[in-house]
Formats: C-alpha cells, sequence, structure tokens
C-alpha cells in the first residue's frame, strides 16, 4: 500500500449515517479500538421521526424513538467514537484508501461503513409533515398496536400495501385501502389473503389522498379524490399508512459499490459489498425487514467484519 498519507492521518474505520445501524456499527468499532469516525447526516433518521417504538428488546414499556437513538449514540461515544454532522460529498476510493468528503474537509480511512438509510416515500399532500407520527406513518408492523380498535387508511396497492393491512387487521376496527387504480400490483397470494376479510377491510378504488386532517394533535380524517370523477370526499379515520414504497439513500455509493435494481446496496450474509474494505448496514440494503433490530444486528456484523479486515491488513504489512 502506498505510504505518502502517514498512518495517524488514516482512519482505521469511517461510518456514515445517524440511524441505529450506524450507532450499533459505531459501538462495536469503538470497542474495538478502531476509534471510528460517524458522518451522522443532517437528516433526521426514520426513528428519531417515530413516536413509541415497543417492539425493541430490552424495553416492556416501550421507548420514544429520538430517546433510543440518543442513548445508543451516547453508548456509542462513551468508548470513543465521534460524531460530526454533516452531508457527505463525495466517496471514494483513491490509492488504496476511502476518501469522504464532508462540509468541505477530506477524511480518509481503511474501510467504510455505509448505514445512510432509505426514506419512505411521502406523498407531499396537505398535513402529511404536520401530523408525521401522530397518526401519519410508513410502518403497521412498528405502530398497529397503537391503533387498536381504531379505523385506519392504507394507501397503495403492492405488497407492501397488502402486508401494512394485514398487520392492521389484528387491532384495527376497519381499514380502508386506497389505491389509485383499480387492480392491485401486489401478488396474488397477498391480495388474496386481505381481499378475504372483509369483515375489516373495505377497498377504495381509482382514488389518491388529497389530504390529511387532524384535530392540531392526531389525526382524524383522510380527504380523498376519484381520479376518474376528481369528486372529493374524507375519510373519517385515526391513522394513515403509507405503502407505496422506499428510496435507498445511496447515490453518492453508485460508483463505489453494487446496487441492485432498486438502488439498495447489495450485500452478503456478513454485511459485506462487492468493494472490499466496504460494508453496508441498516435499511440501505434492506429492502425486506426495515425493523429497528434487524438494523442494529447488521450494524454489529459491519463493525466485526471491518475490524477483521483491518486485522487483516495489519497481518499481511499493508496497514
Amino acid at each position: 500500500m502506498p505510504q505518502q498519507k502517514s498512518k495517524d492521518s488514516v482512519r482505521d474505520v469511517i461510518i456514515i449515517g445517524g440511524g441505529i445501524a450506524s450507532h450499533t456499527a459505531a459501538l462495536y468499532a469503538a470497542r474495538a479500538n478502531m476509534k471510528p469516525l460517524v458522518i451522522a447526516g443532517i437528516e433526521p433518521d426514520q426513528l428519531s421521526t417515530t413516536s413509541v417504538v415497543e417492539n425493541f428488546p430490552g424495553f416492556p414499556e416501550g421507548i420514544q424513538g429520538p430517546d433510543l437513538i440518543q442513548n445508543c449514540k451516547k453508548q456509542a461515544e462513551r468508548f470513543g467514537a465521534e460524531y460530526l454532522d454533516g452531508k457527505v460529498e463525495s466517496c471514494v476510493q483513491k490509492n488504496n484508501f476511502f476518501e469522504v468528503r464532508v462540509n468541505g474537509k477530506t477524511f480518509l480511512s481503511r474501510t467504510l461503513i455505509i448505514g445512510t438509510g432509505a426514506s419512505a416515500r411521502t406523498l407531499g399532500i396537505k398535513g402529511e409533515k404536520e401530523y408525521w407520527a401522530k397518526g401519519v406513518s410508513t410502518c403497521a408492523i412498528c405502530d398497529a398496536a397503537l391503533f387498536r380498535n381504531k379505523t385506519v387508511a392504507v394507501i397503495g396497492g403492492g405488497d407492501s400495501a397488502m402486508e401494512e393491512s394485514l398487520a392492521l387487521y389484528k387491532f384495527a376496527t376497519k381499514i380502508y385501502i386506497v389505491h389509485r387504480r383499480d387492480a392491485f400490483k401486489a401478488s396474488k397470494i397477498m391480495q388474496e389473503r386481505v381481499l378475504k376479510l372483509k369483515d375489516k377491510i373495505e377497498v377504495i378504488w381509482n382514488a389518491v389522498p388529497v389530504a390529511v386532517q387532524g384535530n392540531g394533535k392526531f389525526v382524524s380524517g383522510v380527504k380523498i379524490q376519484d381520479v376518474n370523477t376528481k369528486q372529493e370526499k374524507v375519510l373519517k379515520v385515526d391513522g394513515m399508512f403509507l405503502a407505496i414504497g422506499h428510496i435507498p439513500n445511496t447515490i453518492i455509493f453508485s460508483k463505489l459499490v453494487k446496487l441492485d435494481e432498486q438502488g439498495y446496496i447489495v450485500t452478503d450474509k456478513r454485511s459485506r459489498t462487492s468493494q472490499d474494505g466496504v460494508y453496508a448496514c441498516g435499511d440501505v440494503q434492506d429492502p425486506v425487514f426495515k425493523q429497528a433490530v434487524t438494523s442494529a444486528g447488521t450494524g454489529c456484523q459491519a463493525a466485526i467484519e471491518a475490524e477483521r479486515y483491518v486485522e487483516h491488513l495489519k497481518a499481511t504489512g499493508d496497514y
């Protein structure tokens, strides 16, 4: 490996992302004395915009999403993780190092862990942002229990919308599925599971939400519009679940690692990417589960693999 840079100027690991996957990776890397630099970004992660998290192990009464994230960060900092808020401007491999540019400064590292997450697609309609985490959600598996004996609307027509509806079916008394077309695009088996549950589930075809209504604290209704007649009506609901997909935050990594057709980073079972020394964790490489606990697990994997890679460099004299 070229030695044009002093060893002290090159870090063992840089972690990009501010969610629970990145904080977990930072904790493990810091405990391994890798002195990780975590570039946490400037946009809040999904957990930080979530109210009560009831399905993360170890919190029988639940915990506020922002509190869970802050606890994880403090734990990583306790062992020496360094945090930097900023947006990564570029990330490239150069002279056998990884060069990360953020806030106009350049940092070099022997390994990278990418945990930039995936952003849920939103509608951009009136009231959506105002009532985010106050009835507007993108994760029924996370929040369904909060809507016990309540009425909700699920927006979408793919497998995700079917899964959200099935998760809510166990708790809600009434579920409206609002779909902009006259047929679902979900798999047949998923459609069948949902459509047979007519006791609670009602499908509203050829309609789109145009506004979220509320009482100032929580959602109280969703205004929808017929795509053909343009007529509008209000569904009296206590919550709205968006199931219209996610966008992985991977644009700046497209030339560094392999992405799948949806833009997610491709990893093996050990969180390794197509590029040696680069690992990915959390929603940025997970189009299926998207859970805090699975994100934390892959963050752990990524850090352990990064540590092994650095130890390999030391053993071969390439450190």
